[in-house]
């Protein structure tokens, strides 16, 4: 794929990925442009309704009022001029000037003639309006005489009505000439007023869209506007968390934004004020740590040269020749007690600088092409651990790894599991994927639940009555350095079948920083100064 296809590709993720985020539902902007259409949807179609309930009752009522006013007029002065008993011919001639109104309606006339049947005129001939295309009600209504009082001064009345004959509206009227003549009917079409108030519905649809469309788009600028500080505080907050303290926002205006951002600044630059005096505490107790232990080794020296002149005097008085060199039975234990202590700060001070070592950063590998059941055979063979441990590894799994840190590793678990588990340990070598497995199993009671989670921590002891042991605390918490270190980690846990299982997971071609020249005395070479150092808490009886 060519560079300028892979920035084509970033560039569509990107957009895509913009897009998805801008769509979805818990997005803020989305919540707000969606707030904003409805509530101008919901006041637009408000304000449509009831702008077109007004105008078309204004328009039909306006139009209605004309028609009837004009019909009457027509009655009275047309139809009320007809003889009492008229003609067909007279009638149809009538209707016809009626319907040559200003309104343009069509107009059907009933009488009794001479002979005293009904006779009926239209203004639009035999096939024109007709008397069948009067509402029932509207007839009855029309022909109903009425009782005349003082509030009803004429017995017959004009009566309209609205109907609608093939989606076309149209509005039927009809009345008797007052003091006897003949009956009239009325029908005007109202399809006009339709029309128009259908123009008007469009208008006002339009008029509402174009509301909805201009909400969002106020919205979409209000979103950018609020949303935008809001974005430069959440990209700094990240900034914060990836460990860029000197992370500041712009501070512009006085409003509710700006004085988040002006409290985001002040905490940002407090944060960074206090992680820099904890990192210059930090600095000067590693520094110390550092610093006394390489004090203490050079007393450390000249005592572990004594003790090891003392070492062999007690083996000498032990072989039982009683030939010098022999103690008082009395100073005898505190000789003891020397050696031991003295070996054991010895190893305490070799941790502590290795832990000072992975604190600053400045560990690091000297890798080389190792046959891992090779190394697990020289470790265990260089501390006499072959009749304590049971080794399944074949011979041909490579790894680059380093030998030294490797050894530590080693040393730490099995004889940890030596001296806090059941014999026999049992260690097992597998591949998986791009890794190597390594399996330290002993046959004690196993680790304590809660004990579990704090077994790879700093001179942590499984039991408060016993905190003292023959190891320093750290032999674990350095073993699991040097897996880190590799790419890898250590696991612990309860085996089923009985005891603890620390399993070690290393990569087969780790690329950390590599330092040739090192090989400081990073730990002891041979790694039986952390070796089993009592980390793991109490013994077989009572272990953590």
């Amino acid at each position: 794929m060519t560079r300028e296809h892979q920035g084509e590709s970033r560039g569509w993720a990107a957009a895509r990925k913009g897009v998805w985020s801008w769509l979805r539902f818990t997005s803020l902007r989305l919540r707000l442009v969606l707030v904003f259409g409805l509530v101008a949807l919901t006041a637009a179609v408000s304000a449509s309704g009831i702008a077109y309930w007004l105008n078309r009752e204004a328009v039909l009522t306006r139009t209605q009022d004309a028609v009837l006013r004009d019909f009457e007029q027509e009655m009275q002065n047309r139809a009320g001029a007809l003889p009492e008993h008229p003609t067909q011919d007279e009638l149809q001639h009538t209707a016809g000037q009626m319907a040559n109104s200003s309104q343009r309606f069509g107009v059907l006339l009933a009488a009794e003639n001479a002979d005293g049947e009904t006779v009926y005129g239209s203004s639009g001939g035999l096939g024109g309006f007709a008397l069948s295309d009067v509402p029932e009600s509207l007839r009855t209504a029309v022909n109903k005489e009425q009782k005349v009082t003082s509030a009803n001064k004429h017995a017959y009345h004009l009566y309209w009505q609205r109907m609608s004959d093939d989606g076309t509206p149209y509005l039927v009227a009809g009345t008797r000439v007052i003091g006897g003549g003949p009956t009239g009917y009325m029908l005007k079409s109202l399809e006009p007023e339709a029309k128009d108030l259908n123009s008007l519905a469009w208008s006002l649809g339009i008029a509402t869209a174009l509301a909805l469309l201009g909400s969002a788009l106020l919205a979409q600028a209000l979103a950018t506007t609020v949303l935008k500080p809001v974005h430069r505080l959440g990209v700094a907050a990240r900034r914060l968390g990836e460990g860029k303290l000197d992370t500041r926002l712009r501070v512009s205006g006085t409003d509710e934004l700006a004085d988040l951002s002006r409290t985001f600044n002040s905490a940002a630059e407090n944060l960074e004020k206090r992680v820099a005096d904890m990192a210059g505490r930090e600095q000067a107790s590693r520094r110390f740590v550092a610093d006394m232990s390489h004090e203490l080794r050079t007393p450390l020296t000249a005592l572990t040269a004594v003790t090891e002149v003392l070492e062999e005097e007690l083996e000498y008085e032990g072989e039982g020749e009683g030939e010098g060199g022999s103690f008082d039975p009395m100073v005898e234990p505190a000789v003891r007690l020397v050696v031991s202590e003295t070996r054991r700060l010895n190893n305490l001070v070799e941790n502590l600088m290795e832990v000072t070592r992975f604190d600053a950063g400045t560990a690091r590998l000297v890798l080389d092409d190792v046959d891992v059941a090779d190394q697990i055979t020289a470790c265990i063979d260089a501390r006499a651990w072959l009749d304590a441990v049971d080794l399944d590894a074949a011979r041909g799994i490579h790894a680059r790894l380093d030998p030294r840190r490797l050894d530590v590793i080693l040393a730490n678990l099995i004889g940890n599991a030596l001296k806090h588990g059941g014999s026999p340990v049992r260690v097992s070598v597998t591949r998986a994927d791009d890794e190597i497995v390594i399996r330290v199993r002993d046959h004690g009671p196993g680790i304590p639940e809660d004990v579990l989670p704090h077994v790879f921590d700093r001179f942590y002891k499984a039991s408060a009555s016993r905190p003292r042991s023959e190891g320093s605390g750290l032999g674990l918490s350095i073993a699991m350095e040097n897996a880190h270190i590799h790419g890898g980690g250590i696991t612990a846990e309860n085996s089923p079948e009985g005891g603890a299982v620390f399993v070690l997971r290393l990569p087969q071609d780790p690329s950390p920083p590599v330092d040739d020249d090192a090989g400081d005395g990073a730990h002891g070479g041979d790694g039986e100064s952390s070796a089993g150092d009592g980390s793991r808490g109490k013994d077989a009886k009572g272990r953590a």
